[in-house]
């Protein structure tokens, strides 16, 4: 099932530590910052991804028998009673049941989260099997990807982070 991805009105409210529904997800310490979307296809890897890796939260989904279509709406948990009340911000997955395969003409750029911490933010990833694909060796910017290759960019809150090992002197891996 291919989906889209759709950014609708993503604030940058601080999600707090421990504010994740289920124990040991990335999310603590993740801002959502406005950016844009691309294609997905595995909507289960994609859910994990987003909710259990990154910590957003599943706010409602909307199957459309007649128009065969599944809507997932996520948001960070620093903003579910405003997202839960005003339907914003939202982040959308869209997923087309009949679609087999979008072209890469259908990716349009990506999506940022803004982070109290990138180094512990990038190491919570990769605890959880996740690529750092652009490490961030700069302190302040680092690269992942969705299962279906949608870039993720994190970005340091504030000032960048001291230049830190292993992160200074860690490669790029693959494309980001």
């Amino acid at each position: 099932m291919p989906a889209e991805v759709a950014v609708r009105g993503i604030s940058p409210h601080l999600l707090s530590p421990g504010s994740c529904v289920l124990p040991g997800r990335v999310g603590q310490g993740l801002h959502a910052i406005p950016a844009h979307d691309g294609s997905r296809r595995r909507p289960g890897e994609n859910l994990d991804f987003y909710c259990n890796k990154l910590g957003l939260r599943e706010i409602r989904r909307t199957d459309g028998q007649r128009g065969r279509f599944t809507l997932v709406f996520l948001a960070a948990p620093a903003d579910e009673a405003r997202a839960r009340a005003d339907q914003a911000p939202l982040l959308e997955l869209t997923w087309n049941w009949d679609e087999n395969a979008y072209d890469g003409g259908r990716k349009f750029g990506h999506l940022a989260f803004r982070v109290d911490n990138i180094y512990a933010a990038c190491q919570r990833l990769m605890d959880r099997d996740v690529v750092i694909n652009r490490p961030p060796r700069d302190g302040r910017m680092a690269f992942v990807r969705s299962p279906d290759g949608i870039s993720i960019e994190l970005l340091q809150k504030g000032d960048a982070l001291p230049p830190t090992e292993p992160w200074a002197s860690m490669g790029n891996t693959g494309s980001w």
